[in-house]
């Protein structure tokens, strides 16, 4: 998978792409990682890159001119991509939404900034806004950070285990059964004698019915979405 990201703090990135899976997706070949220097394509001798908004207000905005330059270069020699702003109010990332991404080829991020980019590049480029929640953060970077993670984990032969992303939270909209490891017995907590029991299908059955009533306790709206789905 290719991932352009487009920024104009690139040193934020420095550190979520330069550890753990991240990291070793880029050294096996299945991340082709860029990150591009918004600066570097600013205007006049300051490399302007935003301006006062019309109509007043506080806060400034990313120009149309420089993220229209590097968005044209970036996909003069390709077809296939889609270009994803992060903005607090685009769509709420969820892992559906992360599975689709994760076929894709090729996917172009920009990393809003200040009071956001031009609305003229949102119409002209942009095929989907994203948020990673209802709050709002001082760039778009780290929101970057979190959907590229959240997308690539997907992608066969980034995580060892492939089936483990397919019993995350949220692939079939119930959180996850509760897990234990060693010791035996905890802090007089011990536990669940099903696990204990070496019966697959016993097994199976725990973990499905302890996602049942997380998601109710915890998630009464993915509950609900669930209930809705499977009723």
């Amino acid at each position: 998978m290719k991932i352009d990201i487009i920024t104009c703090q690139p040193d934020l990135l420095t550190s979520p792409f330069s550890h753990s899976i991240l990291k070793r997706a880029q050294e096996k070949s299945l991340l082709d990682l860029n990150i591009y220097d918004l600066r570097t394509f600013g205007l006049n001798n300051y490399g302007q890159i935003d301006d006062y908004a019309y109509g007043g207000g506080a806060g400034m905005v990313l120009r149309c001119e420089p993220l229209h330059a590097i968005l044209t270069q970036i996909t003069q020699n390709t077809q296939n991509y889609q270009v994803i702003y992060l903005t607090p109010d685009g769509e709420t990332l969820t892992q559906k939404r992360s599975n689709a991404l994760s076929l894709e080829s090729h996917l172009i991020l920009i990393c809003g900034h200040y009071k956001g980019i031009d609305q003229r590049i949102r119409d002209l480029w942009v095929d989907l806004e994203i948020s990673i929640g209802d709050y709002v953060l001082t760039g778009g970077e780290l929101a970057a950070a979190v959907l590229v993670d959240s997308v690539l984990r997907l992608v066969p032969g980034v995580i060892s285990d492939e089936t483990s992303a397919l019993t995350d939270s949220f692939q079939d909209d119930l959180l996850a059964p509760p897990v234990y490891t060693r010791p035996l017995e905890f802090e007089g907590k011990i536990v669940p004698d099903v696990l204990l029991s070496g019966h697959e299908k016993k097994i199976e059955e725990w973990r499905f019915e302890q996602s049942i009533e997380r998601t109710k306790k915890l998630r009464p709206d993915l509950y609900q979405k669930w209930e809705r789905g499977n009723g």
